[in-house]
């Protein structure tokens, strides 16, 4: 009884070409990572798929390089003068949230500069300019006007609504 066997044979190629000229390409261009550098191969001719070069970029340790970060100039801001008793500046703010089925709401704050006390608070899933200005009014009436009002840039402070009620001065910063 004759036995026979069968014997696995691979079939790899030699990666050494490969690995050479993808280390030569990862060289030439830093920002590339395994996919593109694998484009560039199959486009020379080399028979090679995702995994293989994923393999050999590994084993080289070659990494795509982390970007350099863009200093930004930073933006002169106006300084605002400290304030030394109730009422002297205000500053508001929106935030925002989800509920748990999905839905977005948002709140206007109003807190007095000074004392850190929190004068209002709306919140509803939709804050209009003319609700900034019923809020407003509401505090000029029940307490005041302040020299300063402190906002940020945002939509809802910049808006036709706030312009048309003459409210104390407005200091914008830019945050």
């Amino acid at each position: 009884m004759g036995g026979c066997s069968l014997r696995y044979r691979s079939r790899r190629q030699d990666d050494m070409p490969v690995r050479e000229r993808l280390k030569a390409l990862a060289q030439e261009r830093p920002r590339f990572g395994y996919r593109r550098l694998g484009v560039l191969l199959r486009r020379e001719g080399h028979p090679v798929n995702l995994k293989r070069v994923l393999r050999l970029y590994r084993e080289e340790g070659l990494k795509l390089r982390a970007k350099k970060r863009k200093r930004i100039a930073s933006v002169q801001r106006v300084r605002p003068e400290a304030t030394t008793a109730v009422n002297q500046m205000w500053s508001m703010d929106f935030v925002s949230d989800t509920l748990s089925c999905g839905r977005r709401f948002r709140g206007l704050n109003i807190i007095d500069c000074h004392s850190r006390e929190a004068l209002c608070s709306e919140v509803d899933t939709s804050l209009t300019g003319q609700r900034v200005v019923r809020a407003l009014q509401w505090l000029a009436e029940t307490r005041g006007l302040p020299r300063t009002i402190r906002v940020d840039n945002g939509p809802e402070f910049t808006g036709r609504a706030l312009d048309r009620v003459p409210f104390g001065r407005r200091h914008s910063e830019t945050a």
